[in-house]
């Protein structure tokens, strides 16, 4: 599929006043052939033959955009419940915040906020849902792109668009919402210092603004970048996706918080707050979110859940009690068998196992190899779990509960 970036310049105008691209110029031509756009949702022939026979009627790039619009539009459904009418490229989708996510983070919201490196409006349109938005981008097709979105999500009239250097650009609303560009060139940074615009100017916008929210990766190193303000984990369908620092009015007493998406369970303290005992294996092995285990709080939500931990450097937990919570998934404890794999293979010969799903968080193996390995020649689910406990590797086989703590298969 060719991308956006392979239209030619031609010349438009936006109404904002700038000199639009070939690529904005080529996304209105798409838009006022909504039948093109039909053409290729409904059809089922090979992408090289559709856009042959369309472009005997339609002109090139706009074919080629209107196939790439599809097919992102398809990718979109993950994260929008309208994708089918929003227009993405694909940075923008990649960028873009899925809008569950989007959703929470938009209630601790209320006044005017600008929403700056603003992308396609993920965050906007939940912002706009209930604010009044300008929205601040240096893509001129990232603005148009985002005013139709705000269209789509019925909150046009509540969403503003600037295309601009979010550091020259005077926006001055009490409340900002800014999500840095985390890329390096081709690839994508880790490093809060390497993204743009600057660590001094994130900085600057704690100081000046009466409160907000800034988007990071939730790998980045925030640890110590933010004193002061709230760091949230937040984690969608057990992904993490984000971490938000949340400063002035709109920050929670607490340092740290995770937040558990959909259920929007969540918990807030100081990581340091809490120390959880290291135990010996009980009857349920509970694997926590990863917004916990990012958030530094796995010892707090060990405490909150009644939990212990297996091993200080794992962040497995364990227990005899069935616990529910959207904070971990658990596991009922069938066996504990050493890191061996003649024993590990010999367990599995002797029961009835016929997939089995391989979870570790530090110690070092190779899935599909141990997999090959196991004589799977029966019917039921499993999981080897391989972990730390009490200092030795140990290969522990469970059984996964569903949500209401009923054993899977039962």
């Amino acid at each position: 599929m060719k991308g956006l970036g392979k239209v030619k310049a031609v010349g438009d105008a936006v109404p904002n006043g700038h000199v639009d691209d070939a690529i904005c110029a080529a996304l209105r031509q798409l838009r006022a052939l909504p039948e093109l756009m039909q053409h290729v949702t409904a059809a089922d022939e090979p992408e090289l033959a559709l856009q042959s026979r369309l472009r005997q009627e339609y002109p090139d790039e706009v074919v080629r955009l209107a196939v790439a619009l599809r097919d992102l539009r398809q990718r979109a459904g993950a994260k929008f419940t309208r994708a089918d009418r929003m227009w993405f490229d694909r940075v923008g989708l990649e960028q873009a915040t899925s809008e569950a996510v989007a959703r929470h983070k938009a209630a601790r919201f209320s006044g005017a906020v600008d929403d700056l490196c603003s992308g396609i409006g993920g965050d906007a349109l939940a912002l706009g849902a209930h604010c009044q938005v300008t929205t601040v981008d240096a893509r001129p097709e990232a603005a148009l792109m985002t005013a139709w979105n705000a269209a789509a999500y019925d909150v046009a009239s509540n969403v503003t668009t600037r295309v601009g250097d979010v550091e020259r650009t005077a926006v001055s609303s009490p409340l900002v919402h800014i999500d840095p560009d985390r890329r390096t060139g081709a690839k994508r940074s880790v490093r809060i210092e390497d993204y743009r615009p600057s660590l001094e100017f994130l900085h600057n916008l704690i100081d000046t603004r009466v409160g907000g929210a800034i988007k990071l990766s939730p790998a980045s190193n925030f640890g110590g970048k933010f004193p002061g303000c709230e760091v949230e984990l937040i984690s969608l369908h057990g992904e993490c996706k984000e971490a938000t620092v949340w400063f002035g009015e709109l920050a929670g007493k607490a340092p740290s918080r995770a937040t558990v998406l959909p259920s929007g369970e969540t918990i807030a303290a100081d990581p340091m707050s809490s120390r959880a005992r290291i135990g010996g294996l009980g009857q349920f092995v509970y694997d926590p979110d990863p917004a916990i285990v990012r958030s530094g709080l796995l010892d707090v939500a060990a405490v909150a859940l009644g939990l212990e931990r297996l091993d200080a450097e794992e962040e497995y937990l364990t227990g005899d009690r069935l616990v529910t919570s959207p904070f971990v998934q658990t596991f009922e404890l069938l066996a504990d068998l050493p890191n061996n794999d003649r024993q590990i293979r010999r367990w599995f010969r002797e029961h009835a196992f016929g997939q089995v799903e391989i979870k570790s968080r530090h110690v070092p193996i190779d899935a599909d190899m141990v997999r090959r390995k196991l004589p799977l020649a029966g019917q039921n689910a499993g999981v080897l779990i391989f972990a730390r406990v009490s200092g030795r590797t140990r290969a522990l086989v469970c059984l996964r509960t569903d949500p209401r703590g009923r054993l899977a298969g039962d």
